[in-house]
């Protein structure tokens, strides 16, 4: 009974032993593809060549060239989630919306037009959110069940 015991434990870990060897040589051939570039550190002459070239690149648009720059904004909240609306030139655009826990987003007509909406909806719970723009561009709000 011990014999047999201890030729099990011995095939046990001579099989153990095999698979370990076998998935080191694996990921040594493997290695490099599998985890993308170089795995080794660059030297302050790479780090300065890099830098020059992500220098080089052209620069992004600024945000006041951007369309929109000068549109009044708001942030608003309501029970079914959040809405980013913005008013310009009598037309309102929703920037963004997020729904609350526990809902979702069922519809969303985002403009720009002279009523933008975002839908919530929870179970049998629906809140409709229209933004339209008052005078002077401001964007103003109503929730309907």
């Amino acid at each position: 009974m011990r014999r047999r015991l201890l030729l099990a434990l011995t095939g046990w870990l001579a099989t153990a032993a095999a698979a370990t060897v076998a998935g080191v040589a694996v990921l040594n051939v493997l290695g490099a593809p599998l985890s993308g570039a170089a795995g080794h550190a660059l030297t302050p002459k790479e780090v300065r060549a890099e830098l020059a070239a992500a220098s080089a690149r052209p620069p992004l648009p600024s945000p006041a060239s951007s369309p929109g720059a000068s549109a009044r904004t708001k942030v608003i909240s309501t029970p079914g989630g959040s809405v980013v609306a913005a008013c310009q030139d009598g037309l309102v655009r929703l920037r963004s919306w997020s729904p609350a826990q526990g809902y979702s987003v069922d519809d969303a007509e985002p403009g720009p037009a002279s009523k933008a909406t975002v839908e919530f909806e929870s179970g049998d719970t629906e809140l409709k959110v229209e933004v339209r723009c008052a005078p002077g561009d401001q964007p103003v709000h109503t929730v309907k069940p």
